[in-house]
């Protein structure tokens, strides 16, 4: 199966920078082995949320949209590793939200409990770029399932349906906003912290810097800027220079 014919009408461009679900990791998530990684993290408590629950979130917040096309913004790696298959891809903004690395990682994916890694998140900010997907009326239930059980697995973000600006119009879209009542979510973390998480973080899929860079790799591969990335890269760099971490770590003390 590939993508609907006239996908990439509106962004041509855009054709085969968009890995194709049937190769993504993210379609058929294993979540046995997702608990297993958390156990071997010596996490008390699983925070994953059970299938039951997961899919009556679902359910209840697409009830509305039920027999109809819907769309979902995609600001980081779902972009150009949606693991879904859609009817129409556009570029978008979304007003009122920002890439934000507050999302901290203590479950060993990319950081640990002594070293927590940190990944990216909307929060509240000016505006964020990123692409729009249409999933067809058709299709929109079982793909909606597999970005539910990707962007759902655990309590970090809320799903809200919010504006979206297009260069076709406006639309409105399923956005995956940071929870600041989640465990795993820091909007107020500080610079230094940043920092610290983005240069010492690691775990099974590698490190939190890596992952910062491919967030960067990826958003110029698709034409989308955001220089307040590339400003965190340089400042992760020079704090993992050679003494600074030193400076760094007292400075957390």
């Amino acid at each position: 199966m590939s993508f609907a014919p006239g996908a990439f009408r509106h962004h041509p461009g855009l054709a085969g920078k968009i890995r194709d679900p049937a190769e993504s990791f993210f379609r058929d998530l294993d979540f046995a082995e997702i608990d297993r990684i958390w156990a071997q993290a010596g996490l008390a408590a699983n925070p994953r949320y059970s299938d039951e629950t997961r899919e009556a979130m679902r359910r209840e917040t697409l009830a509305p949209w039920q027999g109809r096309d819907l769309w979902v913004f995609a600001y980081g790696s779902l972009m150009w590793d949606p693991a879904v298959y859609f009817a129409e891809v556009r570029r978008a903004r979304l007003p009122g939200y920002r890439r934000s690395f507050c999302l901290v990682d203590r479950s060993g994916g990319r950081g640990s409990a002594a070293a927590p890694g940190l990944m990216a998140a909307l929060d509240h900010g000016p505006a964020c770029d990123g692409l729009v997907f249409r999933l067809s009326a058709e299709t929109a239930d079982r793909e909606s399932e597999v970005i539910w059980r990707r962007e759902m697995m655990a309590p970090c973000y809320r799903a809200v349906f919010a504006p979206v600006e297009t260069a076709q119009g406006s639309l409105e879209a399923l956005c995956f906003v940071a929870d600041p009542a989640a465990d795993m979510i820091e909007t107020g973390i500080s610079r230094a912290d940043q920092l610290r998480y983005l240069a010492t973080g690691t775990g099974r899929l590698g490190t939190s810097r890596e992952y910062l860079a491919n967030v960067i790799e990826g958003c110029r591969e698709l034409r989308i800027e955001d220089p307040e990335l590339e400003e965190l890269l340089a400042e992760v760099d020079a704090w993992r220079a050679p003494g600074a971490a030193a400076a760094g770590s007292r400075a957390a003390d």
